[in-house]
């Protein structure tokens, strides 16, 4: 009997009922987040920690180290339009999964290459297909629990706090790696950070396998973008803001004399902030009203990326690690809205025009800063600048109101 007339089936022969119980369903959003982890946090935000030895080693100016990071944006704006006509046809489990597989082949690509040209392209692709994951993995793990507000705030928090796991494991392994073996192993901390997306691949594959997907649609559906303007307005200050901290916070390290272990230290603060700030977001996102779980993170994260700025050594960079470790519950807080606020047959599409729109904007943001740097000598201008734009993101967003 064909598994779309076996009752209490879905199409795929899985239980109608699924998960059978919260531990199951809270388990397949760890799983999803293995992806968050390696396409996220291996694939874009580690080249952070590896950037100082590939400037070094390769002789690139800071406007190149940072163009290489708008590369990637670039192909993280070509992954999110496609992304929409890819999910509406084929729903977000075939893209998830593909999107993972390739994403991880391109970083570990990127140990066995040397000239800018070839690492652009190779970041333009890897910025594709991280984008399908991202827009599809949030659509899974919003289905995990689709009639549970709360437990399904904590699915889409875990999903995107699996990101912190990737940057707690990057701070463990590519400082040590790179102070012991010098600025020319970073092709070595690549092949890592390549094998270990692929073991986080296989694991997050098997955990899409049995969530109950929104099905593919061959067409558009309608719906309004107005009355969201506050949060489409609020990402934008997000998408321009947050990628300088994460592109040169290292480098602002190394320049201001930190060492290795003191580097480690801040991005497993950045990490281990990450993972925790499901805990902290997760009841909020469910239980406030509109706008203001999305301005509470922003707000936190803008203060976070502030604070390198006004001096007082390790101890004011690990608070700031601390407080900007949320930024990944920025896009929880927009998945969790969306949820709440629109019919699950369009949460692939209104979260994959949030992302598009994030994608258009995020690509300023490294490149201006890596030239900010090269005309003042500093990186604290651009850094500077990222922190006030996500302050202002905050702000506007307390104006959305509830759809």
């Amino acid at each position: 009997m064909d598994a779309e007339r076996t009752p209490g089936k879905t199409p795929d022969g899985l239980p109608q009922h699924w998960p059978k119980s919260p531990a199951i369903g809270l388990l397949a959003a760890f799983g999803l987040s293995l992806a968050m982890a390696a396409s996220i946090s291996l694939a874009r935000f580690s080249y952070a920690i590896i950037l100082p030895a590939m400037r070094d080693d390769l002789g690139w100016s800071y406007t190149q180290a940072g163009t290489l990071n708008t590369i990637n944006a670039v192909g993280y704006l070509i992954g999110s339009f496609l992304g929409f006509a890819t999910v509406r046809r084929l729903g977000p489990k075939m893209p998830f999964v593909a999107g993972l597989w390739l994403t991880a082949a391109t970083v570990l690509a990127t140990a066995f290459v040397r000239d800018f040209a070839v690492i652009s392209a190779i970041r333009l692709i890897s910025g594709v297909f991280a984008a399908y994951v991202f827009i599809t993995g949030g659509v899974l793990a919003a289905s995990i629990f689709p009639r549970d507000a709360r437990r399904a705030a904590s699915a889409i928090a875990i999903y995107f706090a699996g990101g912190g796991l990737g940057l707690l494991i990057s701070a463990i392994t590519l400082p040590l790696l790179l102070h012991a073996r010098g600025d020319a192993a970073w092709p070595e901390a690549w092949l890592l950070l390549g094998v270990m997306s692929l073991v986080m691949s296989l694991f997050a594959t098997l955990a899409a396998r049995p969530v109950i997907a929104p099905p593919a649609t061959r067409a558009a559906t309608p719906w309004a973008k107005g009355p969201l303007w506050p949060l489409f307005v609020g990402y934008g200050c997000f998408a321009l803001g947050y990628f300088a901290y994460m592109t040169f916070i290292v480098a602002w390290m190394r320049e201001q004399g930190f060492g290795g272990g003191e580097i480690a230290t801040v991005w497993a603060a950045l990490g281990l902030s990450t993972m925790l700030s499901l805990r902290i977001w997760a009841w909020p996102m469910a239980v406030w009203p509109a706008g203001r779980p999305f301005a509470a993170v922003m707000a936190t994260v803008g203060i976070g990326a502030a604070m390198p700025l006004m001096g007082g050594g390790l101890p004011v960079l690990i608070v700031s690690a601390l407080l900007f470790g949320c930024f990944f519950m920025v896009p929880a807080a927009i998945t969790t809205f969306v949820k709440s606020a629109m019919p699950q047959s369009l949460w692939g599409e209104v979260l994959g025009a949030f992302t598009l729109f994030f994608s258009v904007l995020q690509c300023f943001g490294p490149a201006a800063t890596g030239y900010l740097a090269d005309m003042t000598g500093s990186l604290a201008a651009g850094l500077g600048v990222s922190a006030g734009i996500l302050l202002l993101g905050a702000a506007v967003a307390l104006l959305q109101r509830p759809i």
